[in-house]
């Protein structure tokens, strides 16, 4: 399902209100809210409302449990850390546990070894189903998401919850949910817009299956649902 908005401001307020419903529904139903965020500069102002006095307040932070898409293996207070920014415009200003709390990075470890730890912390809280309740992802300028980037081994990972690799066009080793995982999901939410979100978008959507290229196009869920929020220029309907 794709839904189009005329400003990114939008997009954030639906956006939020969709993290909300989730977690009101799962806190309702089950005790628990299961979340993956996402990183990169979309998501800010999502997690700014959130974060805000009209948002912040709908939601039972104490029973939320809060995961990440991916990560580039950078510690916590590096700039580049997905987690560095969502603690400052989301985290730090809502009353969730730090235990309820996976970073997708821990010092003296290697990646790879991490991946198989991350991926038991996910079984620990959401059992050996591994359904998240809702899954925030971005969308790069080349169609990858996560850390799915085009061409990578990662790709085709069909067993593994999350794999961690060496992308040598960053020079940096990635961590990420893979595409199993991610299809999971109760409701999978992609927010992209502008101008250099147009071809990716384009071809994800309504191009030929080739994932190789456009990694987006592995994610479709098993049986859950799919939203792309996206902007009238992403959309080239502008």
């Amino acid at each position: 399902m794709i839904q189009i908005y005329n400003t990114t401001e939008e997009i954030n307020t639906k956006a939020a209100d969709l993290f909300v419903e989730s977690a009101q529904k799962a806190i309702a139903e089950k005790g628990k809210f299961t979340a993956v965020l996402t990183g990169g500069s979309s998501p800010a102002g999502i997690y700014k409302l959130l974060a805000s006095d009209a948002y912040k307040t709908k939601i039972d932070w104490s029973k939320v449990f809060i995961f990440w898409g991916d990560e580039r293996w950078v510690p916590l207070n590096d700039d580049l850390s997905n987690a560095k920014m969502s603690y400052a415009t989301l985290l730090s200003h809502v009353p969730i546990a730090a235990e309820n709390i996976f970073e997708m990075y821990k010092d003296g470890v290697t990646p790879e070894d991490f991946a198989v730890t991350y991926e038991q912390s996910i079984r620990t809280v959401l059992g050996n189903e591994g359904k998240f309740d809702l899954i925030l992802l971005g969308m790069g300028d080349d169609g990858h998401t996560a850390s799915l980037f085009p061409g990578e081994a990662v790709l085709n990972e069909q067993t593994k919850w999350v794999d961690a690799y060496y992308l040598a066009p960053q020079k940096m080793y990635r961590i990420t949910l893979t595409a199993p995982l991610i299809n999971k999901a109760e409701k999978i939410v992609v927010v992209a817009f502008g101008e250099k979100k147009i071809n990716a978008l384009k071809e994800v959507t309504t191009g030929e299956f080739n994932p190789t290229l456009y990694p987006m196009q592995l994610i479709k869920p098993v049986s859950g649902e799919l939203v792309f929020l996206v902007d009238k220029i992403a959309a080239g309907t502008n």
